[in-house]
């Protein structure tokens, strides 16, 4: 049997990722009602209720973690824990990868007693050998060239606030629903084609953006210094993929946010260029999310801000990082859904999102 992996949204068809999302959807609205305080529902709603897929029943998921994280081991330990199944943290510190071991020796004496590895690693090559020599499926938590399960959650968290980028009335979110009187929606709601401006540096949070938005039907806007471009091993996918043809890029924020319906940006020193910083400050100087910029630069009345986090101040000012047009902590809150959805279907069923068409609401 041929052993899926997970490392770039570059991989999946446009089927798979709609069904990964869907997926998370459907997952969170399960497991939601679980995790309120016991005697917050009334019996009879409790006795109704079904368990989320408990697919890791008995089996553990290695964390291979060579970088800091808080929301993407927060999301595996948490999602793992409810699908059934264990989460193991092995840090730079706990293990001999890179010290006394090569990644393939360690691929595949992990790989002999867990059931999945989700690595955050530094260069992507490191995850592309893990993958290689590993007999269990290998997801990408972070690489320096892909961030597939950021992109899955902010997809997630525009789909559940369409309607407010529609500027219709504002979406009743899964957990303000299960708290209050209101279900939630059954099926994942329906996103328009949007225009997506992207301010900041050309990392791997806006790879995986570059291989998947415009293939959804949306178009995307980046600005970014010249020195900061896409690098070729990335461009290459964007064209093998002819993503290319819904993507405008240039240098100037204010021209990328024209016509905005989202506003992204993201660190501008990423871990490892710390050396960088005074460069990299004065290379993206007046690109700082602001309501002023987003003004002149002509964006959407109702445009919606994202940013996948750790967030530094001069990357977006407080007005715009804490006020009604964030969207960055539902954003965060799920990226436990969508790591639980890619847990279930690569580590727990062992195969990636089936691409059948046509597509229906009730797969998986």
């Amino acid at each position: 049997m041929t052993v899926p992996h997970f490392l770039t949204l570059a991989d999946l068809s446009v089927p798979q990722i709609r069904r990964l999302l869907r997926h998370s959807y459907r997952l969170k609205q399960q497991s939601l009602p679980w995790l309120q305080p016991k005697g917050s529902m009334p019996t009879k709603q409790v006795a109704r209720l079904a368990l989320p897929s408990q697919s890791l029943f008995s089996k553990t998921i290695a964390l291979l973690f060579s970088k800091r994280s808080t929301r993407t081991r927060l999301a595996a330990e948490t999602s793992a824990s409810l699908l059934g199944g264990r989460a193991l943290f092995l840090g730079r510190e706990d293990i001999q990868l890179g010290v006394n071991e090569t990644p393939r020796d360690t691929a595949r004496v992990i790989g002999g007693m867990c059931q999945g590895i989700f690595a955050r690693v530094g260069e992507h090559e490191e995850i592309e050998e893990l993958a290689k020599y590993s007999p269990v499926p290998v997801c990408n938590a972070l690489s320096s060239l892909w961030h597939p399960t950021q992109i899955l959650a902010d997809l997630l968290t525009l789909h559940e606030h369409a309607a407010h980028l529609l500027e219709h009335a504002p979406p009743e979110s899964t957990a303000s629903a299960i708290q209050g009187k209101r279900p939630p929606a059954k099926n994942l709601p329906e996103l328009p084609p949007l225009t997506i401006a992207y301010v900041g540096d050309s990392a791997n949070v806006l790879h995986d953006m570059l291989v998947t938005y415009p293939r959804l039907g949306h178009r995307l806007r980046v600005a970014s210094p010249e020195k900061y471009r896409a690098p070729k091993a990335v461009w290459d996918r964007v064209l093998e993929l002819e993503c290319d043809k819904g993507i405008w890029w240039g240098s100037d924020p204010r021209e990328a946010v024209h016509g905005a319906d989202v506003v992204i940006t993201d660190t501008w020193i990423s871990m490892g260029q710390e050396a960088e910083k005074e460069e990299r400050l004065r290379a993206f100087e007046g690109y700082q999310v602001t309501e002023k910029l987003c003004r002149e630069g002509g964006a959407k009345k109702n445009w919606k801000f994202l940013h996948c986090l750790p967030r530094k101040q001069q990357e977006v000012d407080d007005e715009v990082f804490y006020g009604p047009r964030s969207l960055v902590f539902p954003e965060a809150d799920n990226r436990k859904w969508t790591i639980m959805a890619v847990f279930d279907m690569y580590f727990g069923k062992c195969a990636a999102p089936k691409d059948k068409k046509p597509l229906d609401q009730n797969d998986d």
